[in-house]
């Protein structure tokens, strides 16, 4: 990991601000609202890249049919604001990236989103929902969640320096106020070893519960169906021009790689909001490119590509998302699975008032 070691005495001060600010929140100067319906904050303490919305999928998939269920997030770099219902005419400039993410792969799931997280779960309240999954809010303690599930990046377990000389939005320390603590993007082939001394390296409590994942790469998917080629695999002489705007695209480089050597990477900065030179970028580069030829990008970048103006029709038939997954590690998913039903159950009729 890269450390911007000329930051460190901002990243000092940060720190100060951010432990004054928990302070006040852990001695009730600053209030937090529980809430009578479940609330499943899935969270992180660095910026970007642990893998958070695979997890909430996971749970998405796993309590839509059983309870009326909605996701929250604050709907970062949107072109809204308060409180927005995702519908179908919502786009990413609307909701934000991973919110249309999310609506488009879960039509039947209430996708939301409000900077104002209590106002936010208030109007999901007033329209029914029993279950409401907070996406990447475990910072946000104006909400007390009545779970809390924190993602780490298994390459960031040690080592890493808060904001801005390295991607902390708190210190590890801060690990406390989880519930449930993932380590997300584990390398493949972990021994017992590898599992013991990444265990080690948190400060974990005996009431918290500790897993593992690993991100599962799943079959091309075409970013405009209704114009789409038959392509359905990258074969190894395809020339694979790979378009991203995440935190960190290593783990999809890589994974391209293993199918084809031919590629190009045209890269930007997280939730990048893609711009007329960058789409003539695009499709000059595409254009550039020897037959076979495909573009390949994640689905959070195709959420923003898709109400994007300027693509050529060539690249957009010929544009296919990467799909992923969360695989559970150790054998462990119906153990997760069942703690999640576990916590949904055990709340139903628990009286909560505003917590400290």
């Amino acid at each position: 990991m890269h450390i911007h070691k000329g930051l460190l005495p901002a990243s000092w001060l940060y720190g100060m601000a951010v432990w004054v600010r928990n302070r006040l929140f852990d001695c009730g100067v600053l209030k937090s609202r529980q809430f009578d319906i479940p609330v499943i904050c899935v969270g992180n303490l660095a910026v970007g890249g642990t893998g958070k919305t695979p997890h909430v999928e996971h749970l998405l998939r796993l309590l839509r049919e059983q309870h009326k269920l909605a996701v929250l997030s604050r709907g970062y770099k949107r072109s809204t604001s308060g409180f927005v219902l995702a519908d179908a005419n919502s786009t990413a400039l609307d909701l934000g990236d991973e919110p249309m993410q999310l609506h488009s792969k879960f039509p039947d799931v209430t996708v939301a989103v409000d900077e104002n997280r209590c106002e936010g779960v208030e109007h999901l309240k007033s329209l029914g929902i029993e279950v409401v999954v907070l996406d990447d809010a475990f910072q946000h303690r104006h909400i007390h969640p009545s779970l809390n599930i924190l993602l780490i990046e298994h390459d960031r377990l040690v080592g890493d320096r808060l904001l801005p000389a390295g991607r902390l939005r708190e210190p590890m320390g801060g690990i406390r106020r989880a519930d449930i603590v993932v380590v997300t993007k584990c390398p493949p082939g972990m021994s017992e070893a590898d599992y013991a001394a990444a265990e080690r390296s948190l400060p974990l409590s005996t009431k918290q519960q500790l897993y593992f994942s690993q991100m599962e790469y799943l079959g091309l998917e075409p970013v405009f169906p209704e114009v789409a080629s038959t392509v359905t695999t990258i074969h190894p002489g395809t020339s694979v021009l790979l378009v991203s705007g995440i935190a960190n695209p290593l783990p999809i480089v890589e994974e391209v790689r293993r199918h084809s050597s031919h590629l190009t990477h045209l890269a930007w900065g997280d939730h990048h909001a893609f711009q007329p030179q960058d789409i003539k970028g695009i499709n000059n580069t595409f254009e550039s490119l020897p037959t076979p030829r495909i573009l390949v990008t994640t689905e959070k970048d195709a959420a923003r590509l898709k109400t994007t103006p300027g693509l050529s029709s060539e690249v957009m038939r010929h544009a296919f998302q990467l799909p992923i997954r969360v695989k559970w590690l150790r054998g462990e998913t119906n153990q997760f699975n069942q703690q999640i039903f576990h916590h949904i159950s055990s709340f139903e009729g628990k009286n909560v008032e505003e917590a400290k």
